[in-house]
């Protein structure tokens, strides 16, 4: 008896031993389901596409540091994206149909671009600019021997400016306009000008508007047009005397003031060798828009994310540092009626150009 006793202890210790063993296994089960309950989804990719608001390797190299910041914060938020694919467009309409087709799930587009492509895209973010010092459309304001500054202040809208360079009709222009005369059409159709393509705000739309409303014809009036593919490219060419004239945003020399002569091939400081001869009204900013065609960006949660992801980016020293390179420095959530006075614009710059 004593022994058949002992055969059952021994028989339940062994038993509570082998539950106890279970029960210590039970915390590591319970990890695994955690994770699940967590609702981190797994992201294959993420596909970005930017407008060549800069050239390809400078956009490049200072987007790098973007791909761990945004998958760190995508992370927290219960998002696993796996890749990020970022790529320089080859042109503004180029990636306008990289998110028309769905190959790009977002992109760093023109409000001239999103319009032509809202079919297929829609807005997330709005880009923050700062303000600069000189808001006037009377050009020769902007022509005091300084280069623009920017103010503390951010804003949504910015102005285009018509710059002309150190050539000789460049100048001939700047010394008439300083003077307080009028330029004629006849000034401006003698020059060379550098603009972007047809679906720029600041490198075709809103100069082309401005030409109309102060004489009556547009780009396509000119005889005289080289048509880049970006910005630098165009202050590139007004330095060198290539051009005498270049349309962009207001803020082109503030970007481009510091390597005017040891990089692009001024030969004197750029404040003395352009000036401002037209400035158009205010331009709603660039944005962040996502395809309606990826089934990436189908998740409404997860495209909210993505935008809460870049705007804390952007509100850190690291990430202000990336989005330099766009002359960007915060985002804001936008909306398609943002861009309602560019619709208006692109529909009159049909009338006129078409």
């Amino acid at each position: 008896m004593k022994k058949f006793l002992a055969s059952i202890l021994t028989l339940t210790l062994c038993l509570g031993l082998a539950t106890g063993c279970a029960g210590k296994q039970t915390p590591a089960e319970n990890n695994t389901e955690s994770a699940g309950e967590t609702g981190v989804k797994e992201i294959p990719s993420l596909k970005i596409a930017f407008s060549p608001y800069a050239d390809a390797d400078q956009i490049t190299t200072a987007t790098e540091p973007l791909e761990q910041l945004l998958q760190a914060k995508l992370l927290e938020k219960g998002y696993d994206v796996k890749d990020i694919d970022m790529t320089v467009g080859t042109s503004y309409t180029a990636v306008g149909e990289a998110l028309s087709a769905g190959s790009a799930d977002i992109g760093f587009i023109s409000g001239g671009n999103y319009v032509l492509f809202s079919d297929d895209c829609d807005v997330l973010l709005t880009a923050l600019l700062y303000a600069i010092n000189k808001d006037s459309e009377n050009p020769a304001d902007w022509n005091d021997g300084t280069i623009e500054e920017n103010t503390k202040d951010m804003s949504t809208y910015y102005r285009c400016i018509i710059l002309a360079g150190p050539s000789e009709k460049g100048q001939e222009l700047q010394a008439k306009v300083n003077a307080g005369e009028e330029l004629t059409w006849d000034d401006l159709n003698s020059a060379t000008w550098s603009v972007l393509s047809p679906t720029s705000a600041s490198g075709y739309i809103y100069p082309c508007l401005w030409l109309q409303d102060h004489y009556g014809k547009g780009i396509s009036d000119l005889e005289h047009v080289v048509q880049s593919d970006s910005h630098t490219t165009s202050v590139a060419r007004l330095a060198a005397g290539q051009v005498d004239v270049m349309v962009s945003f207001g803020h082109i020399r503030i970007k481009n003031a510091p390597k005017w002569e040891s990089e692009l091939g001024g030969t004197a400081p750029m404040v003395e060798q352009t000036g401002v001869i037209g400035v158009t009204e205010g331009i709603y900013n660039d944005m962040i828009a996502y395809s309606k065609n990826s089934d990436t960006m189908a998740d409404e949660d997860f495209r909210k994310a993505l935008g809460e992801s870049f705007i804390e980016i952007a509100d850190t020293d690291e990430g202000r540092e990336i989005i330099s390179v766009f002359s960007q420095v915060g985002y804001t959530w936008g909306q398609d009626s943002d861009y309602d006075g560019e619709r208006a614009a692109q529909e009159l710059l049909k009338s006129l150009e078409g």
